[in-house]
């Protein structure tokens, strides 16, 4: 069965999110197209997303160090586990969805810690004497980026999550940028129907 992970990286849903609208109506049309794929939504507003802290650097250096699990405390235990499924999650899909807005040219702080889930040395990608080798070949991603001004892919937060996937083997990397909405309101709902067309035909294929 082929596995879809959407992942929200907004703390509002479609009723005001523009990014998470676009992502409504891409999820949508795939689920018209693929009734027997499994979707799999993951809001990081609303689920456990650790954070790299000082508790988890600490228990990944005590547990290289041969310390067992158990021997970390109740907080560390949980962080670190969380943080392995999440990396499984990902590991686990077929395709992948993103979603969020640009918040001052970066991306939601939740999005930039579920990454660090993502980008795991030995897992989806590794080191060798030519350099860092992805191993993530296998797997679809898209990126739907909501953002008040018109950057067309070149602002830093979808240039990072382009050369983060690009880094773990990602070559099958699609976007879909709903864009200008502040810069011209006139115009957003004419951009919002663009980018509901392009979620919808390219749910098509994905």
């Amino acid at each position: 069965m082929t596995k879809l992970l959407v992942v929200r990286a907004h703390p509002l849903t479609g009723e005001t999110s523009r990014s998470m609208q676009v992502a409504d109506k891409f999820v949508e049309a795939y689920a018209a197209k693929n009734h027997f794929d499994k979707i799999e939504e993951l809001s990081l507003y609303t689920s456990f997303i650790p954070e790299v802290d000082l508790d988890i650097l600490n228990a990944w250096g005590a547990l290289a160090n041969g310390a067992n699990f158990e021997t970390l405390s109740q907080e560390q235990q949980d962080k670190v586990s969380r943080f392995n499924e999440l990396t499984q999650l990902f590991l686990d899909a077929d395709k992948v969805v993103i979603a969020n807005p640009l918040w001052n040219l970066n991306v939601p702080t939740r999005l930039k810690a579920w990454i660090d889930t993502v980008n795991v040395a030995g897992k989806t990608f590794k080191y060798t004497a030519e350099g860092p080798v992805g191993l993530v070949t296998d797997k679809k991603v898209l990126h739907i980026q909501a953002s008040g001004g018109v950057y067309e892919g070149n602002d830093p937060a979808s240039q990072y999550l382009k050369m983060i996937f690009n880094f773990i083997g990602v070559t099958d990397y699609h976007q879909i940028f709903v864009e200008g909405m502040d810069h011209d309101p006139d115009l957003a709902p004419q951009i919002m129907a663009k980018g509901f067309e392009q979620a919808q035909t390219l749910a098509e294929t994905f």
